[in-house]
């Protein structure tokens, strides 16, 4: 259902919802391993990116954060880049 806002100049435009990547492909449950997953929810400077802007539903932001940290921890991931 999309959403009407306004814009600085009051010109209409819509908003449409996100589909949540893994409920519409079935995936339950994210593992650290999967690196080339967890980086296209990753900033160019290895942030976790947030829900508003990859449109994860917050199940699996959550699952994604805890993944995408013990990834890191075992040194798949880098903490950053720059």
């Amino acid at each position: 259902m999309p959403i009407n806002r306004t814009n600085r100049n009051n010109a209409p435009r819509v908003v449409t919802a996100k589909a949540c990547h893994f409920c519409t492909n079935g995936i339950d449950d994210l593992d650290y391993r999967e690196v080339k997953t967890m980086q296209r929810f990753l900033s160019s400077y290895a942030k976790i990116l947030p829900r508003k802007k990859t449109g994860i539903c917050t199940k699996h932001q959550r699952m994604l954060a805890q993944a995408v940290k013990r990834a890191r921890f075992m040194a798949l991931i880098p903490y950053t880049t720059r």
